[in-house]
């Protein structure tokens, strides 16, 4: 049998196991005595309250986060409804400025066209009493050249030259 199975052997003064189990119980005593385990749970617990007041820590700065991250969200969504209203106003304002421009462009036509018209109609006024005149001043000159013609062929009548003259100054 082994000699540290021996109640007998554990016992005697000379065994160094007595003497090491005597120790290590002396020093159990004195670390309990002195308040160790006192100290390693106070600092065991200051460890725990700081890990706690950094998990409370980190929980209120996800929650800080979490609430700024939603007022981002929030204000990403105003900030696109308001785009798209502003983009609607502006797509309004273009097609109502497009219906304007093209009422004023019709509407300058229209006044170009009717002065030009009214030019176009002066030009053949003034071109048909040009050419009136010119026709009537070719056939007062016609006429006199005819009835002088004439005059000459028959002789002098004192009643005709004052009619002929009076024939061309009617006719111009």
């Amino acid at each position: 049998m082994p000699h540290f199975l021996d109640f007998d052997y554990f016992y005697r003064l000379d065994n160094p196991e007595l003497w090491v189990g005597i120790g290590l119980l002396l020093f159990i005593g004195i670390v309990v005595f002195v308040g160790v385990p006192k100290l390693v749970a106070g600092a065991l617990d200051a460890k725990a309250a700081k890990i706690q007041s950094e998990l409370d820590e980190a929980a209120r700065l996800r929650a800080e986060a979490e609430a700024l991250l939603a007022q981002i969200r929030q204000e990403k969504a105003e900030a696109e409804a308001q785009a798209a209203e502003m983009l609607k106003a502006a797509e309004a304002d273009a097609r109502r400025m497009e219906v304007d421009s093209r009422a004023k462009l019709e509407e300058s036509l229209t006044r170009r066209q009717a002065l030009a018209e009214r030019r176009i109609a002066q030009a053949e006024a003034q071109a048909t009493a040009d050419v009136k005149a010119a026709a009537v001043d070719q056939a007062a000159r016609t006429a006199e050249a005819i009835l002088a013609a004439r005059l000459a062929a028959s002789g002098d009548d004192p009643m005709l030259a004052p009619a002929v003259a009076r024939i061309g100054a009617g006719l111009n």
